[in-house]
């Protein structure tokens, strides 16, 4: 996935990481810059149509925002943004509930995939398994 892609749903990806980790609505531009390499590397190896299916998804969850609050998703206060991402993880539709599920996932991954927030979390996980440890 291009960062040109990425780039056109960059405030609404934004939001809903805020929503998912609220830790990220501090972030700095370097440290928004790590966590979407690390999100577009994870979609960079799918395929063309599942990463437009993830920019489409973002973009509709942007656009029922303005429709049902009357704002953007980065303009909605948190609560009411959570709110509606939760509404849109509980629907009977399959689908939109795997889109919150995917859309949480990459974002768990570009924060909690950081060298950085390992180590403040104390995570100590070794490819060597727990002989790294001794």
């Amino acid at each position: 996935m291009s960062d040109h892609i990425l780039a056109s749903v960059r405030s609404p990806f934004r939001a809903l990481a805020a929503v998912f980790v609220p830790e990220t609505s501090d972030l700095d531009e370097p440290a928004w810059g790590r966590l979407e390499s690390i999100v577009r590397g994870a979609l960079a190896t799918r395929p063309p149509a599942l990463q437009r299916q993830v920019v489409l998804f973002m973009r509709i969850l942007d656009l029922l925002a303005l429709v049902r609050h009357r704002g953007r998703l980065a303009a909605l206060d948190p609560a009411t943004r959570t709110r509606l991402v939760e509404r849109v993880g509980a629907s009977r539709l399959l689908l939109l509930r795997r889109g919150v599920w995917g859309l949480r996932t990459l974002v768990q991954m570009g924060w909690y995939g950081q060298p950085e927030v390992q180590r403040s979390l104390g995570y100590r996980a070794s490819p060597a398994g727990w002989a790294a440890r001794r």
